[in-house]
């Protein structure tokens, strides 16, 4: 990963990935209320009512996206800030493969332990979908929106923010994996933790190959593994 230009300050960066994520939530509440009518209070429950979660994606990760983006063309070429470059064959196959392997140890972590490889959440989302049918639209809000909404901010614009050099590339890995680990409190305590591992291979990737559409891609095929088995749980 090269850090040419001169990024947002360490905590500025901070700063502003926390406003980017803060009014982009904001804004997909404000749009349940306005279609569904739903009151702030209930917005937790929004997995079991209808088509929230994916209304909730569609409006928040855009908004995500484009502060992220004003945020960086103030320090020039917003798609080299953010690391959006494409990455090689090689690069992707390599990484594709650990993954593969990582998202294998999880299953079979989970199994071992006695959990469910579906977790309930995901249940949720998936039955609350199929309930307006609305499940296509829930596929392209996990797979496509999330992955490129939450890689912008982490691995995108934290990270290109932290990374000071070669010395602090560990501590911004670790810090935004911990980060990112810590938002899906829609998981438990041991999914959170698999959400870690995930998080620290995307870091190491954008360090070592300097693509996020790389760690998009890379996150894309988690949250799709994830929903292809809750869809063969409920087909079982």
């Amino acid at each position: 990963m090269t850090v040419d230009a001169k990024p947002w300050g360490i905590v500025s960066t901070l700063a502003l990935g926390a406003i980017a994520l803060l009014v982009s939530q904001l804004s997909g509440v404000a749009a349940l209320i306005e279609w569904y009518g739903l009151e702030v209070r209930n917005v937790p429950t929004m997995t079991q009512h209808g088509g929230a979660i994916v209304l909730f994606i569609l409006i928040s990760a855009p908004v995500q996206i484009a502060m992220l983006a004003l945020a960086a063309s103030a320090k020039g070429n917003v798609a080299e800030y953010l690391g959006y470059k494409l990455p090689t064959k090689g690069e992707l196959i390599f990484s594709v493969a650990v993954l593969a392997a990582m998202i294998a140890a999880g299953d079979a972590v989970s199994w071992l332990a006695g959990r469910n490889v579906v977790d309930r959440f995901q249940t949720d989302i998936y039955q609350s979908a199929k309930s307006v049918s609305l499940l296509p639209l829930l596929l392209v809000a996990i797979a496509v929106f999330v992955p490129i909404s939450e890689e912008t901010l982490f691995r995108g614009f934290l990270m290109r923010g932290w990374l000071r050099s070669h010395r602090s590339a560990w501590p911004a890995i670790l810090v935004t994996a911990a980060l990112f680990a810590v938002i899906h409190v829609q998981y438990d305590w041991f999914l959170i933790g698999q959400v870690f591992a995930f998080g620290i291979l995307f870091g190491w990737t954008r360090w070592a190959t300097g693509s996020t559409i790389l760690t998009m891609v890379l996150h894309a095929i988690v949250n799709l593994e994830g929903m292809v088995e809750t869809f063969l749980s409920f087909s079982s």
